[in-house]
């Protein structure tokens, strides 16, 4: 079969070369009029892209467009940005309100805020020291003749100038701070030269009042926040 199609192939070679004045002008007129057929074709051709520019087509959306009037979309748009911010601010407080009770001190130092103490358990003429806050408290149920004492004193030769009155609301019932002001230790009761609080680290003596009378403390021991809500009863902060 090979060699059939060989030969074959042959025989029209050798009849071209005998031939070529016949053969050539009909190559050349088949040539000529596949270019032709060619250029005629693409004359004919019209691309569909041209004398468009990108995104010149719009596309209709009107099927998507909603039937229902514009207010009633707006009505619902209201609704909506209404409903979302009320669960904004719902959640804001939420937050908030948490925020706050973990920063809000605890049951135990809620308890140590305010102390109350009976005041009947106090004899006349004796302290009594009580925990607040982590400070020692003096409370004084002073006599009469101490009242007394208190309030002869001159209060303008005193190095922190307070009257007895500033610093007892019942003059009966002294109420103070068990802190020395001097380097913060704690006075001894009943002591020292004048009858009050008397501090053994550097020597200051405190008067019946707790008002400083000699040493280096250079104020009067601190008088607390307290009330007396009912007959008998002492609370303090």
């Amino acid at each position: 079969m090979a060699s059939s199609l060989l030969n074959a192939s042959r025989n029209l070679v050798r009849n071209a070369l005998r031939s070529p004045t016949s053969s050539v002008p009909a190559v050349r007129a088949a040539a000529i009029s596949t270019s032709l057929s060619r250029d005629s074709a693409s004359a004919h051709f019209k691309s569909p892209f041209v004398g468009q520019s990108k995104g010149a087509d719009i596309p209709d959306f009107g099927k998507y467009k909603s039937s229902v009037p514009s207010d009633r979309n707006a009505l619902y748009g209201y609704f909506m940005v209404g409903t979302m911010a009320a669960m904004s601010a719902a959640g804001a407080k939420s937050t908030v309100h948490e925020f706050l009770v973990n920063m809000a001190a605890s049951a135990d130092v809620l308890a140590m805020a305010k102390v109350e103490v009976d005041l009947a358990t106090v004899p006349e003429g004796k302290n009594v020291i009580i925990k607040w806050r982590g400070k020692p408290i003096f409370v004084r149920h002073r006599t009469a003749d101490e009242i007394a004492e208190a309030n002869k004193v001159n209060v303008s030769k005193l190095r922190h100038s307070e009257a007895d009155s500033d610093r007892a609301k019942k003059p009966e019932w002294l109420v103070m701070i068990g802190v020395c002001t001097h380097l913060g230790c704690v006075p001894i009761g009943e002591a020292g030269d004048y009858g009050g609080w008397f501090c053994p680290c550097h020597g200051s003596h405190y008067d019946i009042s707790g008002r400083i009378r000699k040493g280096p403390a250079p104020l009067n021991l601190e008088i607390p926040e307290y009330d007396f809500p009912e007959e008998g009863k002492l609370v303090i902060g």
